[in-house]
């Protein structure tokens, strides 16, 4: 039975959930059947070097599953005859964030009890993401669900998710890739027309800053789209503008609106711009990319422009559920707050 226990150290999925995730897998291939026992506590917190908690944690959840029982002086035994899982997810992000909690949240909710997800995270290395998906070969994944955002590199992506993936089980997050679409689900956002859109309901409180600065960098996992859509805002409605490659170095300027895009350098922001007599959402602007409880408080409450983390999620769980090809828009909305 240990043959069949698998533990990933490089897997988010906490390490119980792997043990039940190893365990309900053989069961359904059929390596496992009714009344086989199962490895002891010991054998297992030794064979893995984990806490006892752990493993008691795995077998009280197989337990509440209805999967295994346990017999008093004996040990723990497979009570189900067989186990039909709708989905054996791999799932891959670029980094780990309040938002991808959001998305992985709403994703394991909707998708239920009768599903596995092993969770890997590539922090937006390319060579990283590649390694991983091709250590998945051995793998029985009906599912293969990524997030592709990358600091460097990825040229040739497509090609290699080709290569690699079926491209019957793939389903791609966040992003659109059009050689790619015609044959794959994904939920996307469409960064350009999202920042734009924003901006266009926002421009009655842009109106009073003289100029508007992105803080876009040079070496940066974020879409090009978004500069995209933000230079075609600014032209089309003349303002001055200015893209900024560092919050480090930058002089806080009077009549000055700026959207961010990364936490850090929202702090650092703030911080600069306390340091002046500016007052915020009359001297200086900020608009800030993607929507997090502290947001709302901060400072008396940051604009925000977000997509819908959980409905991504969800929009996601639901294609694997109903084993569909298509490519949802994720919603994307404005949060008007007193930074503006």
């Amino acid at each position: 039975m240990l043959k069949f226990i698998e533990i990933n150290e490089s897997s988010i999925i906490p390490k119980y959930r792997q043990i039940v995730n190893s365990i309900r897998t053989a069961l359904e291939k059929g390596d496992v059947k009714l009344n086989d026992k199962l490895p002891s506590v010991n054998e297992l917190l030794i064979e893995f070097d984990i806490s006892r908690d752990t493993v008691v944690r795995a077998y009280d959840h197989l337990k509440k599953l209805n999967i295994i029982q346990s017999i008093p002086g004996k040990g723990y035994y497979i009570k189900k005859d067989n186990e039909e899982l709708q989905a054996k997810v791999f799932l891959l992000f670029n980094k780990l964030s309040a938002h991808k909690k959001l998305i992985y949240d709403a994703f394991s909710k909707e998708l239920g009890n009768n599903a596995t997800i092993d969770f890997f995270i590539y922090e937006n290395n390319y060579r990283q993401f590649k390694s991983l998906i091709q250590s998945t070969k051995e793998r029985d994944y009906t599912h293969y669900v990524i997030i592709c955002h990358f600091e460097e590199g990825g040229d040739d992506l497509e090609n290699f998710i080709k290569d690699n993936i079926p491209l019957e089980k793939l389903l791609i997050l966040d992003k659109q890739y059009l050689a790619l679409n015609k044959n794959i689900a994904s939920v996307y956002q469409d960064f350009e027309r999202n920042i734009y859109t924003a901006l266009v309901e926002l421009n009655h409180l842009l109106k009073k800053y003289k100029k508007i600065k992105l803080l876009f960098r040079e070496k940066t996992y974020h879409p090009i789209e978004i500069k995209q859509g933000f230079l075609k805002f600014c032209l089309e409605y003349a303002y001055d503008f200015e893209i900024i490659d560092t919050i480090e170095s930058e002089y806080i300027e009077k009549n000055t609106a700026y959207i961010n895009l990364m936490e850090n350098d929202l702090i650092l922001l703030i911080k600069k711009i306390r340091s002046t007599k500016f007052q915020l959402g009359n001297d200086v602007g900020i608009i800030s990319y993607n929507e997090t409880a502290i947001k709302g408080i901060l400072l008396d409450g940051i604009t925000v422009i977000s997509t819908d983390f959980e409905q991504l999620g969800k929009h996601a769980a639901k294609l694997i559920l109903k084993n569909e090809k298509k490519q949802i828009e994720n919603p994307f909305y404005t949060i008007v707050r007193k930074s503006l």
